[in-house]
C-alpha cells in the first residue's frame, strides 16, 4: 500500500531511526517557485548535509538548482553528501574533486524534441490553453526534458496557483500530448506545466537511482514534496517505495526540519535501523 503522510502527522522519531537519506522537491517545497531558498531554510538545509545524504529532485533545470540551492548554502555545507537530480531525475550531479560532475543524462533526440514541441503547441491551442499573455519562455528545452509552461517560465506564483487549481487543465493537455507521443513520457509537472521525457524518467526513477548510488533501499529514503497526491509530480517517489511526506510549502518544510534536526543530531553517525 502506498502511504503519504502530512508533515505534521509524521512520526519523526521513528522516521529518524530508519532513514538513511532524505530527498526534497524544490519549487514550493524548499523554496518558492524559481526563487532562492530563504535564509532560514538555507541554514537548516546546510546543517542537514552534515548529518546524512541529501538529494534535490526537481523538474527544473540544473541552473535553477544552482541559483535556488547551491548559491545560498552555508560555507560549511558538506557537498559530498549532496545529490542533485534536476529535470525529474533525468540528470544526476555529484561533487567530486572540487567540482560538480554529471553522473548521467538521458537527453531527447532532435526528432523527439521537434515532435514534442509541435504537439504541445497544437494541443494547447486546440484546448484553449495557449494563453495570449505569458511571462517568459513557454516551451523550454532542458536537454533531457521538455517543459511546457502555460503562463511562461517567469509567471508569478499567485498566477500559477490560480491557473489550474484542480489540475484538470494539465491532465487534459498531458493526455492529448501523450496520444501524439507514444514513445515518450508525458506527465503534469508543476502548477502550470507539462513535462516530456524518455519513458520511465520521473521521480520514481530518481529515487531508485539514488538508492542504488548509496547502496540502500528506496524505503530507506524520506521524500518530501508538495505534490504528493496521485497524479502529482512528487507521487512517483512514493510509488518507488520512499517514505513520502507531504508539505504545502516551504514554511511546512522548515517546521518539519525543526522537528527532525534535533533527533538527527543525537543519532550516532551512520546509524539507522
Amino acid at each position: 500500500m502506498i502511504r503519504v503522510r502530512a508533515w505534521d502527522n509524521a512520526d519523526c522519531a521513528s522516521m529518524c531511526r530508519r532513514m538513511q537519506a532524505i530527498a526534497f522537491d524544490l519549487d514550493n517545497t524548499l523554496a518558492s517557485s524559481r526563487q532562492p531558498m530563504k535564509p532560514d531554510m538555507a541554514a537548516r538545509f546546510t546543517e542537514l548535509t552534515r548529518l546524512l545524504p541529501v538529494a534535490v529532485v526537481t523538474g527544473g533545470r540544473h541552473g535553477l538548482v544552482v541559483s535556488q540551492v547551491l548559491d545560498v548554502l552555508g560555507p560549511d555545507a558538506d557537498l559530498d553528501n549532496l545529490h542533485l537530480m534536476p529535470t525529474s531525475g533525468t540528470r544526476y550531479y555529484r561533487w567530486h574533486d572540487g567540482a560538480w560532475r554529471l553522473e548521467y543524462a538521458y537527453d531527447l533526440s532532435d526528432g523527439d524534441f521537434a515532435a514534442a514541441v509541435a504537439s504541445l503547441e497544437r494541443r494547447a491551442r486546440e484546448l484553449g490553453l495557449w494563453e495570449d499573455h505569458v511571462w517568459g519562455e513557454r516551451i523550454e528545452n532542458r536537454g533531457s526534458q521538455i517543459t511546457f509552461s502555460a503562463l511562461g517560465q517567469g509567471a508569478p506564483e499567485e498566477a500559477k496557483r490560480a491557473w489550474d487549481p484542480d489540475d484538470e487543465r494539465k491532465r487534459r493537455l498531458a493526455a492529448a500530448v501523450a496520444a501524439d507521443l507514444p514513445q515518450l513520457k508525458v506527465r503534469p509537472g508543476g502548477y502550470t506545466s507539462i513535462d516530456v521525457s524518455l519513458p520511465g524518467m520521473d521521480k520514481s526513477y530518481a529515487v531508485r537511482r539514488l538508492a542504488e548510488s548509496l547502496g540502500i533501499e528506496p524505503a530507506d529514503i524520506v521524500f518530501v514534496g508538495d505534490r504528493m497526491t496521485p497524479g502529482g509530480n512528487d507521487y512517483p517517489a512514493a510509488q518507488a517505495g520512499a517514505e513520502a511526506i507531504s508539505v504545502t510549502g516551504p514554511a511546512d518544510t522548515v517546521r518539519l526540519l525543526d522537528a527532525l534536526l534535533p533527533l538527527l543530531r543525537e543519532r550516532p553517525a551512520g546509524n539507522a535501523e
